[in-house]
């Protein structure tokens, strides 16, 4: 429990914990210098073209830290049909918990060619990722605007604070509020599940076999357990976009949060008893062999699929809750929330098809 449990699973996701922070005073050195209202100002023309103004891209921007404050800033905009635009579109902004997921497939299976001077591939896919998010909330938002929420695109005002170099302190206190707030979602949420998860991918005990290595026990016993039963149960749903039953049961339980994919595949894989759980994780990827045919089970081609999947999909509790409160509440705010993730779940799932199938074609 707790080394293939505890270990494996809330370890794997607090290594990304340096990236985030990295993210998070970014942005806030942005927000305190006074540069984010100009960038608003210089994005007006760009966001008017697609029925929003200048003021949608702050909440946009914020969505590359987090979706929940990201949705939360929409208060500044004044007209409802505008806010509720951005509503909508704000999660497909690639957030600090899809880091986890990003970093973890690209390095196992994008290699680190060099294309320019100081940039690889494996930056250009990370790079096309968020830019692919970005693009797609631009075109979302400018159906929104033409269908359910159409309506004229009213003058943005907005007040221009003055320059100023950001202060360390607050900048700091910035930063380590927000991560702390991951930790915290790591110390509940994910350690919980990963608690669950293991018990679940543990029992009931399967009978050994003398006869098989360490590695097909192994196999055999998640194959013999609740989860495998789970996951085997699913498979078809997932297997048109490329995926095993590890993978289905890794994306439904990280409906509670995204970043779950990853804490669920080292548990699954118990990579918890190693030092570096992420290269770890990585290599049991690479390594993993269908036990019937030899064939590589992960590959490229469905590691850019599960990316593309996780840049469309809503996979966040907590942002559908606040998308529900801010929408309005009630049923009318479970209305807009449930259109939310409905859109983006199918996004998420004819885009890794088209991923998956196009390229075998």
């Amino acid at each position: 429990l707790v080394v293939d449990g505890l270990f494996a699973g809330v370890g794997s996701v607090l290594v990304f914990l340096p990236q985030i922070a990295i993210l998070f005073a970014f942005i806030g050195v942005l927000e305190h210098s006074g540069y984010m209202a100009r960038a608003a100002y210089l994005m007006d023309r760009v966001m008017r073209r697609v029925g929003l103004h200048g003021k949608s891209f702050i909440p946009m921007l914020s969505g590359y830290a987090c979706a929940v404050p990201g949705i939360m800033a929409t208060r500044t905009i004044e007209d409802p049909k505008d806010r509720l635009a951005t509503i909508m579109v704000v999660p497909l902004m690639s957030c600090s918990a899809r880091l986890p997921v990003y970093t973890l497939l690209i390095g196992a299976f994008v290699p680190s060619t060099t294309l320019l001077p100081g940039f690889t591939l494996q930056g250009a896919t990370m790079l096309a990722m968020y830019l692919l998010g970005t693009f797609v909330a631009l075109a979302v938002a400018a159906i929104f605007k033409r269908t359910l929420l159409k309506g004229p695109v009213r003058p943005m005002i907005l007040e221009l604070p003055p320059y100023r170099w950001p202060s360390l302190r607050s900048l700091g206190v910035s930063v380590a509020q927000r991560c702390q707030l991951f930790l915290r979602r790591a110390g509940t949420v994910i350690l919980a599940l990963s608690i669950v998860l293991w018990a679940l991918a543990t029992y009931p005990r399967s009978a050994n076999d003398p006869t098989l290595s360490p590695a097909s026990q192994q196999e055999q016993q998640l194959a013999h357990s609740v989860l495998g039963r789970m996951g085997h149960a699913i498979e078809p749903i997932v297997r048109p976009l490329g995926y095993d039953w590890k993978i289905g049961v890794s994306i439904v339980s990280s409906f509670a949060a995204r970043e779950v994919f990853v804490s669920t595949m080292s548990t699954i894989y118990g990579v918890g008893d190693v030092g570096d759980s992420d290269r770890a994780l990585q290599t049991r990827l690479v390594e993993e062999r269908d036990p019937r045919t030899g064939a590589r089970v992960y590959t490229p081609l469905i590691a850019i699929g599960l990316m593309v999947f996780y840049v469309f999909a809503l996979m966040c509790i907590s942002t559908i809750a606040v998308t529900v409160r801010e929408a309005g509440g009630g049923r009318i705010g479970w209305g807009w929330a449930g259109l939310q993730f409905g859109y983006k779940l199918a996004m998420a799932y004819v885009g890794s098809w088209i991923v998956y199938a196009g390229v075998r074609a």
